[in-house]
């Protein structure tokens, strides 16, 4: 495997052992053992602006709030 490739497949198996308290059973790629976690998870909706380390006016993109009292 190139180290790229190697590095994706520690994680992915780092995963399975923290979900599943075990090594991976099969060992194919990372990105495959990754698809293989999250195909039985939900869909949940995530917004990646929302963050509270961010402040809205940093924050510049459509349907974002404007700030009428921001100086011209």
């Amino acid at each position: 495997m190139e180290s790229r490739d190697k590095r994706i497949y520690d994680e992915a198996a780092a995963l399975w052992r923290e979900v599943y308290g075990k090594p991976p059973p099969v060992r194919v790629g990372g990105p495959r053992l990754l698809e293989i976690i999250t195909r039985g998870l939900n869909e949940v909706e995530y917004e990646r602006l929302r963050s509270p380390y961010l402040r809205p006016s940093t924050i510049a993109g459509p349907g974002q709030p404007v700030d009428d009292n921001k100086a011209a």
